[in-house]
């Protein structure tokens, strides 16, 4: 674990390089000897969650589990280059095209169209989401 925090407060292309906090669980690897020292010389502050809470964000837990229900575990990836496709496409569907109940199942149209206009079926991922919208006028 003490190569890893190395690696994440790296002075070139260190993932924690300019942050102030890093916000982490009970796990026994983050006990590891010498992992807050290493954090703490770069002026990263480790800040430990409270034991047995795993409703502290609820929105993040909601989120995680929906990319994985409806996208990842349809997909079999083999590298972090296609993890960063999928996630960024999903990320795309999830923002503009997914319908929310909590918008009431309503999106909002990026442009105003005519209620005669055809329906497109926009695909991503080769068709595992999927969204119809109207074309705009």
């Amino acid at each position: 674990m003490k190569q890893v925090a190395k690696i994440l407060v790296d002075s070139e292309n260190g993932f924690l390089q300019g942050k102030r906090y890093l916000i982490h669980d009970r796990d026994p690897l983050y006990k590891t000897d010498g992992l807050h020292g290493i954090l703490e010389s770069i002026g990263v502050k480790p800040v430990r969650l409270p034991a047995r809470s795993p409703d502290l964000n609820c929105y993040a837990e909601r989120y995680v589990k929906t990319v994985k229900s409806e996208c990842l575990d349809h997909l079999i990836l083999s590298s972090v280059e296609q993890l960063e496709h999928v996630l960024r496409q999903y990320g795309e569907y999830y923002h503009h095209e997914r319908i929310h109940q909590s918008l009431g199942r309503i999106i909002e149209p990026k442009y105003t169209t005519e209620d005669t206009a055809e329906i497109v079926c926009i695909e991503r991922l080769g068709g595992l989401l999927k969204s119809y919208h109207r074309l705009a006028a």
